[in-house]
């Protein structure tokens, strides 16, 4: 007998390794799940951007050019993960 390749593949898309008839792990996403990750991203960042004004990096007193722009920026990832929130678990 031929042996099996590891990887199952299900609609055309790898989705694990297969053990036995049964699946180890699902790698896809759904749409739900990389939104909270984009929201967590974007505020872990808005955070740490705020934190390096606090430990006062820079040469700016308060919040200069360059964190306005990071902070512009992880606002919009939030912001793209709280549209694809309530997508549900459709795949990524």
């Amino acid at each position: 007998m031929g042996k099996k390749s590891p990887i199952r593949v299900i609609n055309g898309t790898r989705s694990g390794l297969d053990v036995e008839g049964g699946v180890l792990f699902d790698a896809v996403m759904s749409k739900r799940q990389l939104g909270i990750t984009f929201l967590l991203l974007g505020i872990v960042a808005a955070i740490g951007i705020v934190a390096v004004d606090l430990i006062g990096a820079g040469n700016f007193q308060g919040v200069g050019p360059a964190q306005r722009l990071a902070l512009l920026g992880a606002g919009a990832v939030a912001l793209v993960g709280l549209t694809l929130i309530p997508l549900g678990d459709k795949p990524a």
